[in-house]
């Protein structure tokens, strides 16, 4: 019999595991990987965005559904709180831009070392390579989980902190929603968040592995623009990724299927269409001799330049000086507007997070509880509260599992 029967070895999970202990609770933390922490091993590109150095508020406007629905986490473990925490642990932190933390190391394996140690001095139990299929309940009360070999696990308080569906090779396989819903919980559509997108246009792979900063990217629905991010994105064989289409993509994945999505592209967005064409002007009257292939070294990445004119209609052996004012306008005009059609997602198994989950009416936002079940308990990617990148998510995630942890 346990005090605490924890479902899942991520973030939330080895939080929750890892405080209750420390309270001198008993906790048994069942894993179905060979490991604790798969996840957060690759987040960041493998070096762990742990969180972001804004304020509260700042960080639940940026999970922009259901944020307040994390006031009592946040607000009882908040990012300077899990800095601090991670510091105690020899974790020591540095700030990015955008605000966004990481280890010094830059290694999410110091992170996920750091948590293990945090959890196996607490004297938590800890049961790796063990599937949960079913939450045991008798009534409106937990009893314990059973795992796939049938065997079961008492105690009247069990975490499900399992996580969504995205990077299922990790263990999110989206198993959490399945035992909620046979509890009566509902499930809001589950969708691919955070994701890279598909684009029809056949240039792009000509683009591909082409890094481009300060850029701006904005979301265009049947027409109408909806959403612009500015930032670093990246060209791939399939579409584009970056962290400015990672965000705008949490918005795309409503429309697929039902609009026309687009997105628009200003190499420039620094300078006003004015400036743009001024120092356009300035390039062409420098190598006003030379071909036009040889002109725009100055304004664009070499990878860039072949594609630009391939979609301008200004011949490439044309000399500078021979270019038109109309000429120049429509390559003004696909510097600040590059468009590409958005046709899917790379689905979930490139997405970084979950968009969707347990309906947080259902659970009590001061402990994580659900308010169907007695002694059940959420956190992290299962329920539907998600953010947008820059160390949200996982924040969110440790603030979960910390309210659990301490509520138990």
């Amino acid at each position: 019999m346990y005090d605490l029967i924890v479902v899942g070895g991520g973030a939330a999970g080895m939080m929750a595991s890892g405080i209750a202990a420390n309270r001198g609770k008993k906790v048994l933390l069942l894993e179905k990987n060979e490991q604790l922490g798969k996840k957060i091993l690759i987040t960041g590109k493998g070096r762990c965005n742990l969180t972001n150095d804004c304020e509260i508020e700042e960080i639940i406007k940026n999970f922009p559904d259901n944020g307040k629905f994390l006031y009592s986490a946040l607000y009882t473990f908040s990012n300077w709180q899990l800095k601090d925490f991670f510091n105690k642990l020899g974790v020591k932190t540095k700030v990015e831009r955008g605000d966004r933390i990481f280890p010094i190391s830059d290694s999410a394996r110091d992170v996920v070392e750091a948590l293990k140690r945090f959890i196996t001095d607490a004297g938590v139990e800890i049961k790796l390579k063990t599937s949960v299929d079913k939450v045991i309940a008798e009534g409106k009360e937990v009893k314990g989980v059973k795992d796939s070999d049938e065997k079961e696990y008492y105690s009247c308080n069990v975490l499900i902190a399992v996580g969504g569906k995205s990077y299922p090779t990790t263990g999110s396989s989206g198993d959490g929603y399945t035992m909620a819903e046979e509890l009566g919980h509902n499930i809001s559509m589950i969708k691919p968040s955070l994701v890279p997108l598909k684009t029809k246009e056949e240039w792009v792979k000509e683009l591909q592995g082409l890094n481009l900063r300060n850029v701006s990217a904005t979301l265009i629905i049947d027409g109408k623009r909806k959403k612009e991010e500015f930032g670093e994105m990246l060209f791939t064989h399939f579409g584009v990724s970056g962290p400015i289409i990672l965000t705008l993509s949490r918005d795309v994945v409503d429309y697929l299927g039902k609009a026309q999505i687009k997105l628009s592209i200003n190499l420039k967005p620094a300078l006003s269409y004015e400036q743009l064409d001024n120092r356009l002007q300035r390039d062409f009257e420098e190598y006003s001799r030379k071909q036009f292939k040889n002109s725009l070294g100055d304004l664009l990445p070499s990878k860039l330049i072949p594609v630009i004119i391939s979609l301008s209609s200004i011949p490439e052996d044309k000399e500078v000086n021979q270019i038109t004012k109309e000429e120049r306008q429509e390559l003004l005009e696909l510097l600040s507007n590059l468009e590409v059609t958005v046709i899917g997602t790379m689905g979930f198994n490139l997405s970084i997070v979950t968009k969707g989950g347990i309906a947080t009416e259902q659970i009590n936002p001061s402990t994580m509880e659900s308010k169907l079940i007695q002694g059940l308990y959420f956190a992290g990617e299962v329920i539907d509260v998600d953010a947008y990148t820059g160390g949200f998510n996982l924040q969110g995630a440790f603030s979960m599992g910390y309210l659990v942890g301490s509520s138990i």
